[in-house]
């Protein structure tokens, strides 16, 4: 599918959302509107699509959000959001960089142990890394050898079994917070603050089911690539979701006047 050609059911969705009172947009980053590319560092968004979500947010009534497993301090870096454009990071848990304050000491000492772990693990299986965030660690194989990939994904939650962390699953990767976290929960904070009558949601991964599972009514969730998801709608590539955002965009100014 070219970026152009949107399913139709979905660009009819998305005319229908334009014309809602208060408009909520947000997306995933890695995978989304970012392609995924081998070393994290270097993800940067599709400019027409970083373009269209800073567009979005400068609308009257309309407001915009990248909600991502990125640590907050990366996600603002690798995204160059404007300020309008709310960043939420941490699988939901990051809402801003005085976060790590509120975290209790029991956290801190659990999340330096937790990073150790894996540090040790991801030395034992050549190409695995390790990204630590300010309330999880998340143990990354997508660089490992593909046949010792899962093996060390294994080991990474047997090393942690016992231990009073929440597990993430995610494409080649596996990450353990020290704190419970949830996109979903992130999107309903989000829908409430800004009192929005609908929210469109583009995500890619497992993490971002939880997401496309508070949906409901005239929202809009639509699933970037293949597998099981909740959401309503699909597109094959992030260039597709630069486009979704694009036509949302043009749909929702042209409505508002």
């Amino acid at each position: 599918m070219a970026p152009a050609d949107l399913p139709d059911d979905l660009h009819r969705a998305l005319g229908a959302v334009a014309r809602v009172p208060r408009l909520l947009v947000a997306s995933d980053f890695d995978g989304t509107i970012a392609p995924i590319v081998a070393n994290p560092g270097d993800a940067r968004p599709i400019p027409a699509a970083a373009d269209a979500l800073a567009s979005l947010a400068a609308l009257p009534a309309t407001s915009a959000a990248l909600i991502s497993g990125r640590a907050l301090r990366d996600l603002s870096l690798l995204s160059g959001a404007p300020a309008d454009v709310a960043l939420v990071g941490s699988h939901g848990s990051e809402f801003d960089t005085g976060f790590l304050d509120a975290v209790d000491d029991s956290a801190k000492a659990l999340l330096a142990e937790l990073e150790q772990v894996m540090a040790d693990l991801a030395a034992r299986y050549p190409g695995s890394s390790i990204e630590t965030k300010p309330v999880s660690v998340a143990f990354h194989v997508r660089n490992a050898a593909p046949e010792h990939a899962q093996e060390a994904l294994q080991a990474a939650l047997e090393a942690v079994s016992s231990w009073d962390v929440h597990v993430t699953e995610g494409k080649a990767v596996r990450e353990f917070a020290v704190i419970d976290t949830d996109k979903g929960a992130a999107l309903d904070l989000l829908r409430r603050r800004d009192q929005a009558d609908a929210a469109v949601f583009f995500g890619d991964d497992v993490t971002d089911e939880k997401a496309f599972g508070r949906l409901a009514g005239d929202d809009i969730g639509v699933k970037v690539g293949p597998g099981d998801t909740r959401a309503g709608y699909r597109v094959q590539t992030p260039e597709d979701v630069a486009r979704a955002l694009q036509i949302l965009r043009d749909l929702r100014r042209d409505w508002l006047g």
